[in-house]
């Protein structure tokens, strides 16, 4: 398996980066990741590095090298990112959970899955044109969908699901996508797609290799959104094949790992299996706790 790849996240005009974004692999499976911590609930770079750690552990342990059925991955590496996030809350009895959205993609056997939960975007490119992108789980993007008309104005980062709410998150799976050599996936935040329209993101992507796109695509939308940008944070991943493989910058081959061997760019954390392993009577306690805290809180501002 042979791919280039390239990663980039930056704070913009925040007091802090929220995002966070990595991927890891076996000798014959990719995994990468992009989570955004969410603002107006506490913690949400705890939320987001928590869904990385959960998701990268669990695909190393169920990659030997490949994931038997990645459907099956998702479905229990996002509950369990989830359910660890609610853990933590519960465990430091914050008046609030952390939130945060989630994008990722698998590349096995050159085929492409990915799932996202919230409004942090895939977009998947090949010469030059866009044949997906991510629908966001916004009420904006929801009325786009439903083609409802209203004067009503709607503010786009108004999410109905995230990981984290005390609620069960919903998220949406794509696959599997069949690879050609030079096709493109970019994960990224919603401080890029925010301030650049799809139809940029697409032509930089299409017509520059993703080491050179990457970046370029990041300062445009800092340099659009100004002194208040939102952190903004790419993945972005070149489909190869081993004729035009050897003279791409970023390029990674697996061909010479090992059978059990991992690697990965998310940075290393303890994972307690308790937490990944909580059942559904656990999961509603934490929730319980949580809403408990919250209704604390507001007696005492009242």
């Amino acid at each position: 398996m042979k791919f280039s790849v390239f990663q980039i996240s930056r704070k913009g005009g925040r007091e802090k980066n929220e995002d966070r974004m990595g991927y890891c692999y076996t000798n014959s499976s990719g995994l990468f990741l992009l989570a955004d911590g969410m603002g107006g609930h506490p913690e949400g770079e705890v939320a987001a590095q928590l869904a990385l750690q959960v998701i990268s552990a669990i695909f190393q342990k169920e990659a030997h090298p490949e994931l038997p059925d990645v459907k099956a991955f998702f479905n229990a590496a996002i509950m369990a990112a989830h359910r660890c996030i609610l853990n933590y809350a519960a465990d430091r009895k914050l008046p609030d959970t952390p939130r945060t959205t989630l994008v990722a993609a698998v590349v096995q056997g050159g085929v492409a899955h990915w799932a996202h939960c919230g409004d942090s975007r895939l977009y998947f490119v090949r010469d030059g044109e866009m044949l997906a992108r991510t629908r966001d789980h916004s009420h904006l993007e929801q009325r786009r969908d439903q083609r409802r008309q209203t004067n009503t104005p709607v503010n786009r980062n108004v999410l109905y699901t995230c990981l984290g709410s005390p609620s069960k998150p919903i998220y949406d799976m794509t696959g599997p996508v069949p690879l050609q050599q030079h096709d493109k996936i970019l994960l990224c935040s919603d401080g890029l797609w925010g301030s650049l329209e799809d139809i940029d993101i697409v032509y930089h992507l299409g017509q520059k290799p993703v080491s050179t796109a990457a970046p370029e695509l990041v300062d445009r939308a800092l340099e659009k959104g100004g002194p208040n940008s939102d952190n903004v944070t790419v993945v972005a991943m070149e489909w190869e094949t081993p004729d035009a493989f050897e003279s791409t910058q970023g390029a990674v081959s697996t061909q010479n790992l090992d059978d059990g061997v991992f690697a990965s760019t998310v940075q290393a954390g303890w994972v307690d299996s308790k937490i990944v392993d909580l059942d559904d009577a656990e999961i509603e306690r934490s929730i319980a706790e949580i809403n408990e805290a919250i209704k604390r809180t507001a007696l005492r501002k009242s």
